[in-house]
């Protein structure tokens, strides 16, 4: 941003302003490919490979500066898949391919894939050997269209190329497969397309097959490459679920935002089974004057379908380890549940591409750092996409549903009566909320638990056992008190004998003494067993002779009782 824009800026929107200059003042990059150090895992020493990292800029610049930030080589590997799905994805018909995984590759594969100009029986035999021609050396395509944007990539492939046979071989082998997979949907349905004249996806099944297709597998090859990285867990790469659910999520939003490009471009993915319903015959006449209300149903219907896969992904998120593997899939999850707000109910949509302001999107990148926060962003943009619907809408109970089990989510995993303490002196510690009913439970069973282990740490001492737990307890005695409570004791246990052998006194009067006695006793003898509990952490030594002490008083007083 220019100095002219900043001031603008200033002006329009101060709380803007503030948190993009926080942004830019103490949001640290984590790593810089460019260093000397990092050239063994970036390979920005070599020309091809800094070759690479432009076409991964120039592809998807949101998405590159979160994978330059993975640690070691994974950033370098998971660049490729971009590459790779611009190829494809160019000679078939997908929205923007943004979304991670070796990223390059995958984007040369996307190119391919999207590319109208080229004929069916020219775009068939290159997308079903891609992954072929992604090993095979000085390989390269210049038959897109001239208006592809990302047709130099494919032009310059054999660079590509070059470094992908570089890469150790389980990462390798992971993007040959998935690639092989991606490229075997996007031809079905291309070929589809091409001999049946049908250019909509007629159910949601169809229509989340062809998102797996296209962004489901590039999951499944993240995880994959996560654990063959040793980064993550090795189980990782066997949720398939989880992993698809995170890539449709990411597609799904995509394909909403960018609703009157692509249908301008002939590129048709929203389900009909969702907007025929509604009584439209084309996309098109979604955004024809006349037809708001009936598009804002559509459009509901869209971002309810997407909603669906949220706490998958949330799981997911929740499972790894790995910070820099977390804020690379973290930051794009938020974005995309702040993306779907955005959309939800907003006319604007049909009439031109929109985007979450940068300022937006910088308190996202700052703020997904950690699975709690990530939930409680979903949790919030949950409520205002909620607090946006309305009762006329046909999907809003399902909407209602949605919103209410990200919110089941975030109390399950993360009850919100549960406080951090975030200042210097107590960083780290819970807390809780005392307005929250839940607290009163709450406190009830630690006092339940606290009441236990004292009973069991009694029966310990009188059995002359020690701590429960196998540790040696603090020396915590306060020597003073103790002596008190001992010299007491003695004084009552010489009251009780003198006054048992001999004084002369009326018997109505010595009653009406020993009943005063006995209750002093008494309330001695609860004082003592509360302070000798409230200090079983100190000098085992004295709690055995104030233990004695105790029995004593107890004999004495059965004696007397006996008389």
């Amino acid at each position: 941003m220019g100095a002219v824009n900043w001031l603008v800026l200033l002006l329009t929107h101060p709380l803007e302003f503030k948190t993009l200059l926080q942004y830019w003042l103490y949001h640290e990059q984590k790593r810089d490919i460019a260093a000397i150090k990092e050239h063994p895992t970036s390979g920005w020493d070599r020309e091809s490979m800094r070759r690479c990292w432009t076409f991964l800029d120039l592809t998807s610049r949101s998405f590159s500066a979160v994978i330059k930030e993975l640690e070691g080589d994974l950033a370098r590997t998971v660049q490729w898949r971009l590459d790779l799905m611009v190829g494809i994805e160019r000679m078939f018909t997908a929205t923007s391919a943004a979304y991670s995984f070796a990223m390059t590759l995958l984007r040369g594969l996307d190119t391919i894939e999207d590319d109208m100009t080229i004929p069916d029986d020219v775009k068939q035999p290159l997308l079903r050997a891609f992954h072929k021609h992604t090993v095979t050396p000085g390989w390269k395509f210049d038959g897109c269209g001239p208006a592809e944007k990302d047709r130099q990539l494919l032009v310059e492939y054999d660079t590509v190329v070059e470094e992908v046979n570089r890469l150790s071989p389980e990462y390798k082998a992971v993007i040959i497969d998935i690639t092989q997979k991606m490229e075997t949907g996007m031809a079905d349905y291309t070929h589809k397309a091409a001999t049946t004249g049908s250019i909509y996806l007629a159910t949601v099944a169809e229509y989340d097959l062809y998102c797996h297709y296209v962004a489901g597998l590039v999951g499944e090859g993240l995880s994959r490459i996560f654990s063959a990285s040793g980064k993550e867990a090795p189980w990782l790469g066997d949720q398939l679920e989880l992993s698809n659910s995170m890539g449709i999520l990411l597609q799904k939003t995509n394909i909403i935002r960018d609703y009157r490009e692509d249908v301008e471009e002939q590129r048709y993915f929203w389900p009909k089974e969702i907007w025929g319903k509604y009584g439209f015959n084309e996309m098109k006449e979604m955004y024809a004057p006349g037809a708001e209300e009936r598009a804002r149903w559509v459009q509901s219907g869209m971002v309810l379908d997407a909603l669906r896969h949220a706490t998958d992904a949330l799981d997911y998120l929740r499972v790894l380890k790995n910070q820099t593997v977390f804020n690379f899939c973290a930051i794009p999850a938020t974005m995309a549940m702040a993306t779907l707000e955005l959309c939800f109910m907003n006319p604007v949509m049909f009439q031109r591409n929109i985007k979450i302001r940068k300022a937006d999107a910088a308190k996202l990148i700052m703020r997904s750092t950690n699975p709690r926060e990530v939930g409680i962003i979903f949790r919030e943009y949950a409520r205002r996409i909620h607090a946006k619907a309305v009762p006329s809408d046909p999907n809003f109970l399902r909407i209602s549903v949605a919103c209410g089990k990200i919110e089941q989510w975030c109390e399950r995993n993360y009850p919100a009566f549960i406080l951090l303490n975030t200042d210097g002196q107590n960083g780290g510690q819970q807390s809780f909320d005392p307005t929250d009913a839940r607290t009163r439970i709450a406190d009830a069973e630690v006092s339940f638990d606290n009441a236990i282990a004292r009973k069991l740490r009694m029966e310990d001492i009188r059995n002359g056992l020690p701590p429960r737990d196998g540790r040696v307890e603090a020396v915590e005695s306060n020597s003073r008190e103790v002596m008190l409570y001992a010299g007491a004791g003695i004084g009552i246990v010489i009251l009780c004998i003198s006054r048992s052998n001999g004084w002369n006194m009326s018997q109505a009067k010595r009653k009406i003494l020993q009943g005063n006695e006995k209750k002093r006793l008494e309330l001695f003898l609860e004082d003592f067993e509360a302070r000798s509990t409230a200090s079983q952490g100190g000098n085992t030594a004295v709690t055995v002779q104030l233990q004695k002490l105790k029995n004593a008083l107890q004999e004495e007083r059965k004696r007397k009782d006996g008389h």
